[in-house]
């Protein structure tokens, strides 16, 4: 009877043991044979996504028969402190995608490779936005390759805007025609608001957005040098209060609680006439079923003078420090962040992506909203301004945000706030 007992027993975790391999290496054990196998991390796991790079990586592997890529999910909040531990015990994956904004940092603390060595013509970046380039390098030196960007967007109610007397093809260009149009775009009951013209800090353009904005698109630190308590950035943080106050703390966290149930999106909904977000915010227009009668433009320039500079970041793939096969995870990079799936990538999921031919040719081949919303994304990637993490500064967004805040809710002055903001990032330096 035991030795029955121990026969199942073996027999069922062969079969177990089986399952479980088909179910991890996804056929990739069965044809490696012979080939480099090249670890590959991404936090893509969605029914949206998944398909998408798993079909990338598939076409990788089908196009030459020396390198095989395995794809591994890991989740979104696991997947950086997961790299920095493999990376500190000796064995990362050979690539992976991370934030871009913080190339430069990993690069400083010695997480990430040097790819110089594998990209020997010049021609090579010239495939990509400028901007996202140079947000890769690190002493003149690339570690990473651009993959995706962002950059926001205003979308606004074309219905609302005819309900309000307001010409639905000519959406607000400056700070002062947006407060304009705004105010005629409220509704209310008594005291209540029906509807919101426009709150600037619903959606994906926060207060240092804003303040980058006036500024002509500078950041807080530029070139190593701190740029928070300049007189633009002042003059932003003071229009916030007035908007904060225009609608009062009540209403704004009644709207903030209905973005945040995910249920549904009050722009959508009818509730908010104007909103920022990415492009990608398309989806979820489209597939609400409401067919809104919407449009979508860039940003709102400070004044007249001003551009429409928006705020983007994005991602890379980048080869961890101390990875196994640096050459062939290269080689990976290479076609991942060429044109033909570059293009596949953004067909699928509307996104920015880093190579501008790829960009170029999706966007014609698009048609009716979708084109409109891609082609205004394209155009205002030329305004749209990162925010590398400094060195000396690794943490300062979070120092600034605090004074922000006290600045937001009336228990500090906005030259207060920033002035204060700035001193206590310069103690980080000392």
């Amino acid at each position: 009877m035991k030795k029955m007992v121990g026969s199942l027993f073996l027999t069922v975790m062969i079969i177990l043991a089986t399952i479980l391999t088909g179910c991890s290496g996804k056929d990739v054990s069965a044809s490696s044979k012979g080939k480099v196998v090249v670890d590959f991390w991404t936090f893509w796991g969605s029914e949206t996504r998944r398909p998408v790079i798993d079909k990338i990586v598939n076409d990788f592997n089908n196009s030459q028969d020396k390198i095989i890529v395995k794809h591994t999910f890991i989740p979104w909040g696991d997947i950086w402190t997961k790299n920095l531990a493999a990376v500190a015990a000796g064995n990362p994956a050979d690539v992976v995608i991370n934030d871009i904004n913080s190339v430069s940092q990993r690069a400083e603390n010695n997480q990430v490779e040097d790819l110089s060595a594998y990209i020997k013509a010049n021609t090579f970046k010239e495939q990509f936005y400028t901007n996202l380039w140079d947000t890769v390098l690190y002493k003149g030196k690339p570690y990473a390759v651009p993959f995706t960007t962002d950059t926001r967007l205003l979308f606004y109610n074309k219905d609302a805007f005819k309900d309000a007397g307001l010409d639905p093809n000519k959406p607000p260009t400056t700070w002062k025609e947006l407060e304009k149009v705004a105010q005629k775009l409220d509704k209310k009951q008594g005291e209540k608001y029906t509807r919101i013209g426009y709150y600037p800090l619903f959606g994906g353009f926060g207060a240092p957005s804003w303040l980058k904005n006036a500024d002509d698109g500078m950041g807080f630190v530029e070139d190593g040098k701190l740029k928070i308590d300049t007189p633009k950035k002042v003059k932003a943080l003071k229009w916030l209060v007035d908007w904060q106050n225009r609608y009062g703390d009540k209403t704004i966290q009644t709207y903030e609680a209905e973005f945040s149930n995910g249920q549904t999106n009050p722009f959508i909904a009818g509730k908010v006439a104007l909103y920022t977000d990415v492009g990608t915010f398309y989806t979820q227009i489209r597939d609400s079923g409401t067919k809104m009668n919407f449009g979508v433009t860039t940003m709102p320039a400070f004044d007249e003078k001003s551009k429409p500079w928006s705020d983007g970041g994005g991602f890379v793939a980048e080869v961890p420090k101390g990875a196994k096969h640096p050459k062939e995870a290269m080689q990976f990079i290479k076609y991942l962040t060429g044109e033909k799936a570059q293009k596949y990538w953004a067909e699928k999921n509307y996104d920015n992506v880093a190579n501008k031919k790829a960009a170029e040719t999706v966007m014609q081949g698009l048609t009716g909203d979708a084109k409109v919303v891609y082609q205004e994304a394209v155009k205002s990637l030329q305004y749209t301004t990162l925010s590398p993490v400094p060195i000396h500064y690794p943490d300062y967004q979070n120092r600034i945000n605090p004074f922000i805040d006290r600045a937001m809710k009336g228990k500090m002055s906005p030259d207060e706030a920033l002035e204060k903001a700035e001193k206590d990032v310069e103690k980080m330096k000392q």
